[in-house]
């Protein structure tokens, strides 16, 4: 049997208590009174509770049961328990803490984009620890296993459209609500996206250069980062050149460029937009889902 570990789970938890007060605000205090639908299971809960006076989270638990059993084979038992625990507390706090809070009831535009962004972060936070609040991201994540080249920010946001339009049609009936609810998910899907790929982005340079060995040492020396030297050959001259690789974020890359010119001012340089760096002097990779 695996070993508990204590310090991990204990961060987990502190992860969920924190997405969860983000997540329940975006929902209980911005978008519960604005009267717009809100994707996901949340959105499903808050059509169960304008309907049927059935509590938001309990609601959201209410849903997971079923789709939980069904998805588990998708998942993993360790993906599902720790995913369970954020259900758990997320819904908790949706319950006992969101209504204490004050609710706003300023403008529906400004609700929109507050329960975006909080939400979006919530949720992303969440996967980044590998777990998820259950309901529709288990859906997501399942489909993701199947379709690894599609995003997990796609995916929800395909999948909230459904839900937008079953609120608008049997709640909300209100054509500026289903508009603010578009609006909503797809800035979710961006901050989503945003936190989740994007947050350790940098530049990958391409340096077709005769001095190649000398490049790469001083890019060593000014940022300590490795560069990785590939044998290229000139389509038309047909002369041999060296191709230095080299990733870096984006505050050093003006530096290096100027260090290359110096160099090698024939040096042909390419500089590309790089979404995620992850290994040695970047980001660990986390285990997969």
């Amino acid at each position: 049997m695996k070993r508990i570990d204590w310090k991990e789970l204990g961060l987990d938890i502190l992860v969920d208590i924190a997405a969860g007060l983000l997540i329940a605000i975006g929902v209980y205090n911005f978008a519960l009174n604005a009267d717009f639908p809100v994707a996901g299971f949340s959105g499903i809960a808050i059509i169960m509770y304008h309907l049927l006076n059935i509590p938001v989270g309990v609601g959201t638990v209410i849903l997971n049961i079923p789709v939980a059993i069904f998805c588990y084979k998708f998942l993993g038992r360790t993906f599902f328990l720790k995913s369970l625990k954020s259900i758990i507390i997320t819904s908790a706090i949706m319950d006992y803490v969101a209504p204490l809070l004050p609710v706003y009831d300023g403008s529906r535009f400004l609700a929109a984009l507050c329960m975006g962004v909080l939400c979006g972060i919530g949720y992303a936070i969440i996967f980044m620890r590998g777990s998820s609040t259950g309901g529709q991201d288990f859906i997501s994540v399942s489909i993701k296993k199947v379709k690894p080249h599609i995003t997990l920010g796609i995916i929800t946001f395909v999948l909230d459209m459904v839900t937008i339009v079953l609120g608008t049609a049997l709640v909300f009936r209100d054509v500026d609500g289903l508009i603010y609810g578009i609006i909503v998910t797809y800035l979710m899907a961006i901050v989503m996206d945003r936190i989740m790929y994007g947050i350790d982005e940098g530049k990958l340079t391409l340096i077709v250069t005769e001095k190649g060995e000398e490049v790469a040492e001083r890019i060593d020396e000014y940022s300590g980062r490795g560069s990785t030297i590939l044998k290229g050959m000139g389509s038309y001259s047909k002369n041999k050149k060296d191709v230095v690789m080299c990733a870096c974020n984006n505050k050093q890359m003006y530096t290096i460029k100027k260090m290359v010119r110096k160099i090698d001012p024939k040096a042909f340089t390419i500089i590309m937009e790089s979404n995620e760096v992850v290994g040695e002097g970047f980001k660990e990779e986390i285990s997969e889902l």
